[in-house]
Formats: C-alpha cells, sequence, structure tokens
C-alpha cells in the first residue's frame, strides 16, 4: 500500500494540521511516513499546501508529483491540483469554498460543505477535519483511533479543550461519506 497525498488551502485552515494527523497516526501504526510542508510567502490567508506520504514500506521520497488523493480546501488550490490527482484517484473538495466543479471521469470525486458543517458543528475551524474524516472513511489507510490519538500531539495542551470538537468532527465527515456509500 501506497498512499501519496497533497493537501492545500489557505494558511489558517489546518492543512499542515491534517498532513501532521495523517503522518503520525501512520506512525502510531507502524507504517513508513513523510510530511513535507510548502508555504506561500504569507502564513496566515497565504496559500499553503503538504504532501504526506504513507506505505506499509519504508518511504523513498517525500515529493509528491501525481497524488493518488488530493484534499482541496479553496479555489486556487482546486485549480493547482485537481489535474494533477492520477487516474484512478481521489480528490476531496470543500465545496463550501471551492466553486469550481471537476469534469474528470476517470477519478473518484467528494464534495463535502466541510465548512458550513464546521459552522453547523458552531466552530468554523473543523471544517479541515469533517474533511479528513471524509478522507479516512473512503481509504482507510489509518485508523480514526489513530488520527485522535495523534491530535493530542499536534494540539498544544492549551487546546486539548477542542479534541472533542474536533472528533464530532471527523465523525461528521465519515458519517457522510458512510451515508453516500450504503
Amino acid at each position: 500500500m501506497l498512499e501519496e497525498i497533497i493537501i492545500a488551502g489557505f494558511g489558517g485552515q489546518g492543512v499542515m494540521s491534517m498532513g501532521q494527523l495523517i503522518a503520525y497516526a501512520g506512525m502510531l501504526e507502524g507504517k513508513g511516513v513523510s510530511w513535507l510542508p510548502s508555504y506561500g510567502p504569507e502564513q496566515r490567508g497565504g496559500t499553503a499546501n503538504c504532501a504526506v506520504v504513507v506505505s506499509d514500506e519504508p518511504v523513498g521520497s517525500p515529493l509528491v508529483t501525481r497524488p493518488s488523493t488530493a484534499i482541496v480546501l479553496n479555489n486556487p488550490s482546486f485549480d493547482k491540483f485537481e489535474q494533477k490527482v492520477r487516474s484512478g484517484g481521489l480528490l476531496i473538495v470543500n465545496s463550501s469554498l471551492v466553486t469550481r466543479v471537476s469534469d474528470r471521469e476517470d477519478i473518484k470525486i467528494i464534495e463535502v460543505t466541510a465548512t458550513d458543517m464546521a459552522n453547523d458543528l458552531g466552530n468554523s475551524r473543523v471544517a479541515n477535519m469533517i474533511l479528513l474524516g471524509a478522507f479516512l472513511e473512503t481509504s482507510k489507510i489509518v485508523s480514526s483511533d489513530s488520527i485522535l490519538e495523534s491530535l493530542k500531539k499536534v494540539l498544544s495542551a492549551d487546546k486539548h479543550h477542542l479534541l472533542e470538537i474536533n472528533k464530532q468532527a471527523l465523525e461528521k465527515g465519515a458519517l457522510l461519506v458512510g451515508m453516500r456509500i450504503s
């Protein structure tokens, strides 16, 4: 198993955290992982993406040029990465913010109104976790238990009061995809 993932959006949307969570969870499960962040010239509000590789074997390179999965949180990220997803791959789109629609028929596309759903939970900042839940339910690359354990490392101790809402967001994203599959 080899999963090469690009996660992209604006700074402040939790792009890097999503990548870290997947990498930490993969490590907890004894998998080979890499996480490679890439920032635009600005930090919060600028474009940001990260490449994550999860494999049953040691990872040879952290570079991802033709991802098996792209998770895009805004229009510039959609424009940059939608066509790079390899045939047979997966594109997960935050359709609350991405106004473009893919016409590709060679990949699986999941549109999630993640920002709207996060607002319904009372915290717009957990949109990334809703998308992550949808990705985990679809890919089964790591378990949600490993993600939740990793969340304790990614969130600083003073943010641990946010563990519960992040768990709810993860479950909401998984349930959404689970309902579509059924």
